[in-house]
Parts: C-alpha cells; structure tokens; sequence
C-alpha cells in the first residue's frame, strides 16, 4: 500500500491557495507542511479539494509519504493511528 513508507511524517498544516485566470477558471494548489517543517506542494482540482475539505475534520490524521507523494487521511472511520502520532518517533 503506497503511503506507508519508514520517510512517512505527520501533517501539521494543510493549506490550498487559488489563482484566478482571465477565463474565469483558476488553479488549486495543496500546500503540505510536515513535522520536520518541509513544505510540498501539489496541484489538485476543485473538485479533489472539495473531497478534501470534506473529510478532514477532529480525528483525522494526516500523513506524508514523500516517496510516494501521497497523502495519507487517517482515522476517517475509527481510531488506528494516534492522534499524536510522529514520523520521527520509533517504528514497529
């Protein structure tokens, strides 16, 4: 399963920024900042970022995966991965 790689870090914040173009149309970009204070960033459609804001919410933990560019939402049903859980602590 992607986004499980020993490189994974917490999320600490997840920004989206919007550039309006002359069509009216505009671009979405995600902005990810891990706790090791890297920031990534990655296009993502109106729609992808409205599935997005929808699910995060209390609870929900969010991982980095950079080898893989993913984003990991955890938590979306139950309680896995602890709330306080680091990339930098121990590994199983």
């Amino acid at each position: 399963m992607t986004g499980t790689s020993t490189a994974t870090l917490r999320v600490t914040h997840l920004n989206a920024n919007w550039t309006p173009a002359a069509t009216g149309d505009g671009t979405f970009a995600l902005l990810v900042v891990t706790e090791d204070g890297g920031r990534r960033t990655t296009s993502i459609s109106a729609g992808d970022l409205t599935a997005l804001a929808s699910i995060v919410r209390d609870g929900v933990v969010l991982l980095w995966d950079p080898e893989d560019d993913v984003l990991v939402i955890g938590n979306l049903h139950g309680r896995w991965i602890p709330l306080d859980w680091s990339g930098r602590g121990p590994r199983a």
